[in-house]
């Protein structure tokens, strides 16, 4: 897949791949999980329909290591790492980033603004389904990997209603337990949202049906 790292004054760093439309062009925002950084959900991208403009961003904190960052800090005061929460100060600068940026880039890329989708894995997942319900209008479809949906946020679920929502997991996901991304797939299902969730063999990561079952659930969507 080739990329370029782009050079537009926009508030997150990034990775853009043009799709073969070239203006007003559908695009798919990729939102990487912790600790790693805007090229690592590039392979996916690579499989997702060619009409798609990628766009794949960085979060905004370090965590250390290199190449290392991370949306926010964990809030662990619910029981440990398989309760935790996102730790509200990040959660909404890092949501406020998203935002400003999906607005920026569509103007900086000529992206058609009704068909700008998000796809997360692990806390972008859970920065994605936050986004989604944040802001409906700016978003057209949502796939979350590996995620859950926000405490914060479950109150909000009736904004995605009519949205399409792919929620995927790891049956045997020991970061983030299968049954907490069911969970979110069950409340944006009350919300309204056309939900498919699917569970796939395999820990905290993704398969080739999984990502195979997303192209097929996007072709119908973007």
């Amino acid at each position: 897949m080739d990329t370029d790292d782009a050079t537009e004054d926009l508030p997150l760093v990034h990775v853009s791949r043009p799709g073969t439309v070239t203006e007003n062009a559908p695009a798919v925002v990729l939102i990487h999980g912790r600790g790693t950084n805007e090229r690592d959900l590039l392979p996916i991208a690579a499989q997702l329909p060619e009409e798609l403009h990628v766009i794949s961003v960085r979060a905004p904190q370090e965590m250390g290591g290199p190449n290392s960052y991370t949306w926010y800090d964990l809030d662990l005061s619910g029981g440990g790492l398989h309760s935790s929460q996102p730790d509200p100060e990040g959660f909404r600068r890092s949501l406020d980033l998203v935002h400003e940026f999906v607005e920026s880039a569509v103007e900086a890329y000529d992206l058609d603004p009704d068909r700008v989708g998000l796809l997360g894995f692990s806390q972008g997942a859970i920065t994605s389904l936050s986004a989604l319900l944040e802001r409906p209008e700016s978003y057209r479809w949502v796939v979350a990997l590996n995620g859950y949906l926000a405490d914060s946020h479950e109150g909000e679920v009736d904004n995605a209603d009519g949205k399409p929502v792919f929620v995927g997991c790891g049956a045997m996901d020991q970061v983030i337990p299968p049954e907490r991304a069911e969970r979110a797939a069950e409340l944006l299902a009350e919300g309204g949202a056309d939900v498919r969730f699917e569970q796939y063999g395999v820990g905290h990561g993704t398969t080739p049906q999984e990502i195979s079952d997303v192209v097929e659930w996007l072709e119908e969507r973007y």
